[in-house]
């Protein structure tokens, strides 16, 4: 079958295609430990499960407004204003199947061929084939020399006449780093200077660790404010990823264009993962509290272990959850007769080997590293990681 130039383009997730091979594994009876799943391993909290199934029970199982139901959109309004000193109108936000399908929305609506897209590196790895499938072509800018920032300078320099906009994420997937306020000052800045565009990616916000403290670059001024998108959802925050829930916030009328878009895809999200959400944001903390403080304390172990090991660099995360170790310094070895080229064929050999599932650092624009994930129990963390230091003392 002959497949559209854009479909032929696209490469799949090397997260799934990580998790996938694991599976597989374990259902020939392989022991293996993941590090790859970008989800907590926490159930979803008894009142939001509640809430969907009430939402069940009560009929409410038809279409709602294509960008949300307006309980949840003036609930998503006061998060914004109580959380993140923003305030907008409910017409300002849209509701969608995921923060994934709301940056899908935003990239179909900004953008178009001959635009450019940048893209700090490492990234989340569907900000490149999203971009792409918008007809614009992603610019990536590597930052593992400016502690997995763009600086105003590098950003400056990637800007043409034909760039449209900037992906920012902020606590960041892979890393866990993070942007301070002055650091995002400046970026807004040469956004503002240049009359650019910036898509805020901010579904970490809340997982945050040793004191750091959260700002959405949209709440630096008005004038910043009016050229970003910020996204975010109920994924991560509130173990939430299989209900699909997510929104943005901005200008009406790209919030508008993005409902268009919606409306001709997937129509509204699901009824009842948005009463679930509701219950998410407008419920109790406490849920959320408890899973952060026990991401904190993987998140330290996992750092202290993986700094531990000889050859191996790992900046320590202070949102998110996972760990970007630098393994460069094992290409060129070989484990179990297998020769270690690059971050795919490391990430292959301590699957094979040692039965510990990462994701390569290629599939996140950076090759000198992998990813992988302290969102599993403490005991499997600690199991994986002496599988994995007894791997490499193998490395020959």
């Amino acid at each position: 079958m002959k497949l559209s130039e854009r479909a032929r383009a696209i490469k799949p997730s090397p997260t799934f295609a990580v998790e996938a091979k694991a599976r597989e594994m374990r259902a020939r009876g392989i022991d293996v430990i993941g590090f790859g799943a970008g989800e907590p391993d926490f159930d979803t909290p008894e009142h939001i499960r509640d809430a969907g199934i009430d939402a069940i029970n009560s009929g409410f199982t038809r279409y709602t407004p294509t960008a949300g139901i307006p309980e949840l959109k003036e609930a998503i309004v006061a998060k914004l204003r109580r959380d993140n000193g923003l305030d907008y109108e409910p017409s300002q936000i849209i509701v969608s199947c995921g923060a994934k399908h709301s940056l899908y929305n935003a990239f179909q609506a900004l953008c178009g061929p001959g635009d450019e897209v940048i893209i700090p590196a490492p990234y989340w790895v569907s900000y490149p084939d999203q971009v792409r499938m918008s007809g614009a072509r992603p610019v990536i800018v590597d930052t593992s020399s400016t502690d997995f920032k763009i600086t105003p300078r590098v950003l400056a320099d990637a800007i043409t006449p034909r760039t449209r906009a900037i992906i920012l994420n902020s606590p960041s997937n892979p890393t866990g780093v993070m942007y301070s306020q002055d650091e995002l000052s400046a970026i807004a800045e040469i956004v503002v200077e240049n009359d650019l565009f910036v898509v805020s990616d901010e579904i970490y916000e809340r997982l945050l660790y040793r004191g750091a403290e959260f700002v959405s670059i949209a709440a630096l001024g008005e004038e910043i404010k009016a050229r970003t998108l910020v996204v975010n959802g109920v994924s991560k925050t509130y173990a939430m990823t299989g209900w699909r829930i997510g929104y943005a916030a901005g200008d009406s009328e790209l919030i508008s264009a993005m409902n268009k878009i919606q409306s001709h895809s997937t129509s509204n999200p699901c009824s009842i993962s948005q009463r679930a959400a509701l219950a998410a944001i407008t419920g109790p903390d406490e849920p959320v509290q408890y899973m952060v403080e026990q991401f904190r304390v993987r998140g330290e172990y996992m750092h202290e272990r993986l700094s531990g090991m000889p050859g191996i660099e790992c900046v320590e995360p202070v949102g998110a959850f996972y760990c970007f170790p630098k393994v460069s310094s094992y290409y060129g070895k070989t484990l179990a007769g297998e020769v270690v080229k690059d971050s795919v064929s490391f990430a292959d050999a301590i699957l094979e080997k040692a039965h510990v599932a990462v994701v390569a650092g290629a599939g996140f624009g950076t090759e000198d590293y992998v990813r992988m994930s302290y969102a599993t129990s403490l005991e499997k963390i600690k199991e994986g990681l002496d599988r994995l230091e007894q791997a490499l003392s193998e490395m020959k």
